[in-house]
Parts: structure tokens; sequence; C-alpha cells
């Protein structure tokens, strides 16, 4: 019988990624976010998570989308220390105050004429997601629900996809008190476009850097 042949699993340690390769990691993954910030604002959608919460806060109320985003974020540094650990945090930290600068700065750069609704929602979702697994593959994140998700995840033993889920929907839903429906309608598509983007791309069992 001939011997079977040995798949070669690489070491994670070594491939962990560099300082400088985390760090340009997080400007460009923040960069692609705040780029479809400009398209949610731009179409007056949102999405789910914190950064759904946080554009409620700034369509009801005119503040800045940055600030709102960052200070709403500081109580969920907790539960990202608790669950995932010291570097995560002060990744995720660094991650949410750069994307709250470039929310504020990005639109400065960019001006639509015309943008249609559901190109605008799809888009904002596609770029969102690929910002978001950008942060994902070099252990950090935007902070928020999710790391609260995975701490109730380690502590309770919910399951952190189903606390996401529900969160997403009661913010969505909080949304019909200040968005049309066909606003929300597209907002959710633009959750589903972001959601597709990191479920299909993001297999740990494929991705082996650190």
């Amino acid at each position: 019988m001939r011997p079977q042949p040995q798949i070669q699993t690489p070491n994670p340690a070594a491939v962990r990624h560099t300082p400088s390769e985390d760090l340009q990691a997080l400007f460009v993954g923040c960069l692609f976010v705040a780029l479809s910030l400009c398209f949610f604002r731009e179409t007056r959608l949102l999405t789910g998570g914190i950064t759904g919460l946080s554009f409620l806060v700034h369509y009801l109320g005119h503040w800045p989308l940055g600030a709102v985003l960052f200070v709403i974020n500081l109580p969920f540094y907790v539960f990202a220390w608790l669950a995932m650990g010291k570097v995560f945090t002060l990744k995720s930290f660094a991650a949410v105050g750069l994307l709250s600068l470039l929310a504020e700065f990005v639109p400065t750069l960019v001006r639509f004429e015309q943008v249609d609704p559901v190109f605008s929602a799809g888009i904002a979702g596609l770029l969102a997601g690929i910002g978001i697994l950008i942060l994902i593959r070099h252990g950090a994140s935007l902070g928020g629900l999710g790391v609260m998700a995975l701490y109730l995840q380690k502590t309770r033993g919910w399951r952190a996809g189903t606390v996401q889920m529900i969160a997403d929907v009661l913010i969505l839903g909080l949304a019909l008190l200040v968005l049309p429906p066909d606003k929300v309608l597209l907002s959710v598509l633009s959750a589903v476009a972001l959601n597709f983007v990191i479920a299909v791309n993001h297999r740990p069992d494929r991705y082996f850097g650190f």
C-alpha cells in the first residue's frame, strides 16, 4: 500500500503579521469602512451594530458621526478586554479611533453628483465588509456589539451570532422611527451584503495569518 501523503499545515507562528503589516491593515481597513459611511450618509441609510446605532444618533441629533461612533463604543472595550484580551482591545481601540477621524475627513475628499440608492446600499455593505474583514484578519475589530456578543458566548454560552443578529434586528427596527420604510429595507440589503462578504471570505481553516 502506498503511504498517504501528509498535508502540511502552515505554522501560525511562522506567518504572524508584523507590526508594520498590522498598521497598514488598520489604516486600509478603516479607510474602506469610512468610504462606505460616505455612501450611507449620501443616501441616508445605515447598517446594523454600533455603527447603525451611531447613525441613528447622528440623524436625530445632527452630531458628528465620528464623535458619536467613538463615544458609543467606549463601554464595549470592557467586553473586548474580558473576551479577547489586551492586544485585541488595543488594536480595536486604535481602529475605532482612526475610523472616527476618517469618518469626518474622507467626506471632505468625496463628492457625489448622483448615487442610486440600491447601488449605494450594496456597495456600502461590500466596502464595509471588506474593511472589517481586513481588521479581523489582523486581530482587530470595530468594537461594539460584536465583542459583547463574544463575551456573552464565553461567559453565558449564548451564541454570538444569535446575539448579534437580534441586536441588528432591534437597531434596524428602531430605524423605522427615523427613516422611511424603503430606506430601512435598503439598509437591510446593505447589512446582508456586509455579512455576505465576511461569511464567504473569513474562513479560519483557510487563513493562517495572525
